[in-house]
Formats: structure tokens, C-alpha cells, sequence
């Protein structure tokens, strides 16, 4: 451990921790009085903001993107779910999207025309909660016994049988069974479950996307004061004791396995619920909804928040769903590429001067560049940026392709990844040199690729922000830095 600037080691003190507060009040820059205004608010009152803020989306954006803010919300509220279980109980669970289709299907089959069923919602939402959490307890016991990667094995095909079984319940031979049809289907194999009631609670009839909006905005709003509490709870202490290092909270007699399925059993349940909003906004369920590129997208939206922190994995699940609504759109994504690009610059280079620097260097080289390539091949050039208006200006400096542009193109963005990389590993002005020709190829890439091409776009981007991320900040936008005294 390195000492401290006037200061002497203390053995067995974290003085890295002890020092936060101290840390936090000292918050330098143009953002530091707001950052210190939001700091010295109570937990409850940074709740209220978020969500009064929340809930002004829809008075400012059109009908159909009320729906691309209850996705955000819906990954929240999975986020939230996960977060217990992975974040908090270390457990690394590969099935929670099982969880998620089950709550789904569950309604989808009681609601619908499907079955003569149509249970009242009031009826089947809790049994639907508790069903799940049921299931959260099974796929907990062989957590007894296993743990970590074989844990995630295990976790992982109890996914792939549930989404096997949804896709070929109809082939199962239930006419062997007493008082069982032959041509039972509850899950619609491939076609899945379509025409699922909406919610209706109490004679109210949520059946537009603003109301969902804002009944998905509720839940998640309870859903974080409810986890806070037990967080700051006796359970939560015991979780991140299990988290930490299973045999000593064993030792200091934590019940461990009980520990293990309770935190399987709130991730279930917190799913099982998601599932059924899902299913009554969508009017249906169906296989695809629940592979595995969903799990990866809740995963990424745990690791780029802050995996344990609850405000951070809501970020994660914000970032993950509404930034690739916006890249569909190539004028917002201009916007969003060249003003995240700028406020990660001013938030992370210090001084502030250094960015003016930077950004000049970045033209010169540009012009630079351009200038020796039209002169090697000009026909390679094929003219100005389209786009946004934050695009078009970088008219003149930057190449925009015609020959060879996908090679090109290809060969930059692994250059730009290696670029950024290796700006993690240096400082000073070495960092302002190697990122001139790193943001560069990024902004070419950006420009001759990337723009017009959506579904790759959002791919790389995502990719290349979480390596990124992992190198510069490990620990998520908002997760805590866990520091280890050897």
C-alpha cells in the first residue's frame, strides 16, 4: 500500500475508503457545485428527482417513442433483478432470462384465449410472483454445491431447456397422463401466444403505452426503495459477505445456502413480474424474446452501471436500451457519437485547456492526413459528410472514402480500439499525442461506415464502449471501487 501525500500507513485501514467523504466534497470543475448539490441530497430526494424527471418523458417526445421508455424501464427493472443476484450474492446466474419468460409465458397463458382461463390480474400477478419465485428456488440448489464458472454452466441449460420446452412443449407426450388431452399445447411452440389481455387492476384499464410507461415507472421506483432497505438490512450485509468470500461468512455463521436461494428467489420473482408487463405490452410472447442475446444485453446493462449499485445498474439499463433506439436515426446518432465523444473529453482531461489543445490538434492532424491523401490517390475521396449538422462538420478535415472505404474502414476501427486502449496505459501530454490519431480514426470510421449502418453500429459501439469501460473504470459508471489490502 502507498502512503498517502503527508501522510503515514496505517496498518489495517483502508485510508483509500476512509478518505471518500473527504474526496467527494472536494469535487473540482465546472460540474462541482452541482455534483456537490446532488451529493448532499438524502437518498429518497435523489429518488424523488430522478423520477419527477422520469416521468416528464412523455410530455416531450412522440407517441411511439413512449415505447422505446418502457423497454428502459423493463431492462431496469431486470437489471434490478439480476443486480441481487449477481452484484450482490456474487452468483453467477446464466438462466435469469428463464425467470423472465416464464413470468411471460405465465400470463400470456392465463390471460389470453389460449386456455379458457382469464384470471383477473389482480389474481394472477402474485400467483405469477410467487410461481416464479418457486422456480428461483429450484434452480438454487444445486447452488449448494456448485459455484462459479460451474455454477454459470449449469444456469446456462436451465435457459436453453426452458426455451426448448417452450418451442416443443407440443411434442411432450402428455396423452400418456389421466385426464390430459392429446393436443395439449400451452406454449404455441414456435407461433408463441399472441392476443394476451392487458393489465387491469381494479377496474382500471391500463391499455395504452403512457399508461404502461408510467406503471412501469412505479414499479421501478418501488422496486428501489424496497431493495435499498434490504441492502442497508441484515440480508444485504449477509449477501455481500457471501459475495466477498464464501467460506469466511460461512465461518461467521451465515446461513450461506439459505442466503444463495433467497437471492435466487428475489431475482426470480422481480423477473417473473418484468415478464408480465412484457407480455401484456407486446400483446403476446413468443421464443424469440427471450435468447440469449437478452441476457447479454441485461449483463451489459449490470457491468456498464455498476454492478451492486442500484442507481448504477438503473444507468446501465438506460444507456443499453435508449442509446440504440437513438443510433437508428443517423442525424441523432451524429448528435449522440459527437457529443458523448466531447463530454467524455471534458469530464475526463484535466485541465480543461488540454481539450482545447486536443481539439485543435485533431483538425490540424485531420487536414494533414487529407492533404497527403489526395495526393497519394484522389480518387479515394469522395467528397463531404452527410448527416447531422454535428457531422458536416468535419467537412474538410476528415476522409470520407470512395475506394477500398470497407478495408479501410475495417483496419481503423481496430486501430482506434488498440488506440484507446493504450491510452489507459499512459499520462500527460503522451495522452493528448496518442489520442489525436485515435479519436481521428474513430471519427472516420464513424463517418465512412458506421453512420448508415444501424444494426452494426450499435453492435461495435456497445463492444468497443465496454472494453473500454473495463480498462478505464472497472468498477461501472457508478459502482463502488473495491479496494483489496494485501
Amino acid at each position: 500500500m502507498t502512503s498517502p501525500p503527508g501522510g503515514e500507513v496505517r496498518i489495517g485501514v483502508d485510508q483509500w475508503v476512509e478518505q471518500s467523504d473527504e474526496r467527494r466534497e472536494q469535487h473540482t470543475g465546472w460540474t462541482a457545485p452541482a455534483r456537490r448539490a446532488f451529493d448532499q441530497l438524502t437518498p429518497g430526494w435523489r429518488l424523488a428527482l430522478v423520477a419527477t424527471a422520469a416521468a416528464a418523458y412523455p410530455f416531450f417526445v412522440r407517441g411511439s417513442d413512449v415505447r422505446i421508455g418502457i423497454s428502459v424501464l423493463l431492462l431496469a427493472m431486470l437489471a434490478l433483478g439480476l443486480n441481487v443476484v449477481v452484484g450482490w450474492a456474487g452468483l453467477l446466474d446464466l438462466g435469469y432470462i428463464a425467470f423472465y419468460g416464464f413470468g411471460a409465458y405465465f400470463y400470456a397463458i392465463v390471460t389470453s384465449d389460449h386456455l379458457p382461463a382469464h384470471w383477473p390480474t389482480e389474481v394472477a400477478i402474485p400467483v405469477i410472483v410467487v410461481a416464479t419465485g418457486i422456480v428461483g428456488v429450484i434452480l438454487s440448489l444445486p447452488s449448494r454445491r456448485l459455484v462459479g464458472d460451474y455454477l454459470a454452466i449449469m444456469t446456462l441449460f436451465f435457459s436453453q431447456i426452458f426455451l426448448e420446452l417452450v418451442i416443443n412443449f407440443q411434442r411432450l407426450p402428455f396423452d400418456r397422463l389421466p385426464f390430459v388431452s392429446e393436443d395439449l399445447d400451452l406454449t404455441g411452440g414456435s407461433n408463441g401466444i399472441p392476443g394476451v389481455e392487458d393489465w387491469q387492476l381494479f377496474g382500471y384499464h391500463i391499455n395504452t403505452f403512457n399508461r404502461y410507461y408510467y406503471l412501469s415507472l412505479a414499479l421501478v421506483v418501488l422496486l428501489i426503495i424496497g431493495l435499498h432497505n434490504i441492502d442497508k438490512s441484515r440480508t444485504g450485509r449477509a449477501w455481500r459477505a457471501l459475495r466477498e468470500d464464501t467460506l469466511a461468512a460461512e465461518h461467521m455463521t451465515t446461513p450461506v445456502n439459505t442466503m444463495k436461494m433467497l437471492a435466487f428467489v428475489v431475482g426470480a420473482a422481480i423477473a417473473g413480474l418484468t415478464g408480465t408487463i412484457f407480455a401484456a405490452v407486446q400483446v403476446g410472447v413468443f421464443p424469440a424474446n427471450f435468447e440469449l442475446l437478452l441476457l447479454i444485453t441485461i449483463y451489459a446493462a449490470v457491468i456498464l452501471g455498476g454492478s451492486g449499485s442500484l442507481s448504477g445498474v438503473v444507468l446501465g439499463a438506460v444507456v443499453v436500451a435508449y442509446v440504440p433506439e437513438v443510433l437508428r436515426d443517423p442525424s441523432k446518432a451524429g448528435w449522440l457519437f459527437y457529443g458523448g465523444l466531447a463530454v467524455v473529453l471534458i469530464l475526463t482531461i484535466k485541465p480543461w485547456q488540454r481539450v482545447l489543445i486536443l481539439g485543435g490538434g485533431l483538425v490540424g492532424f485531420g487536414f494533414l492526413v487529407r492533404a497527403v491523401a489526395s495526393n497519394i490517390w484522389d480518387e479515394s475521396i469522395a467528397g463531404t459528410a452527410s448527416g447531422s449538422f454535428a457531422s458536416r462538420a468535419v467537412d474538410g478535415w476528415v476522409l470520407i472514402l470512395d475506394a477500398q472505404a470497407d478495408v479501410i474502414t475495417n483496419y481503423a476501427f481496430v486501430a482506434a480500439i488498440a488506440g484507446f486502449l493504450a491510452v489507459t496505459l499512459v499520462k500527460g501530454w503522451w495522452r493528448i499525442a496518442l489520442l489525436i490519431p485515435t479519436i481521428y480514426l474513430a471519427v472516420l470510421v464513424w463517418e465512412n461506415k458506421l453512420v448508415d449502418q444501424t444494426s452494426v453500429t450499435r453492435q461495435l459501439l456497445f463492444g468497443g464502449a465496454l472494453v473500454v469501460m473495463m480498462a478505464v473504470r472497472p468498477q461501472g459508471l457508478l459502482g463502488t471501487r473495491r479496494v483489496e489490502i494485501i
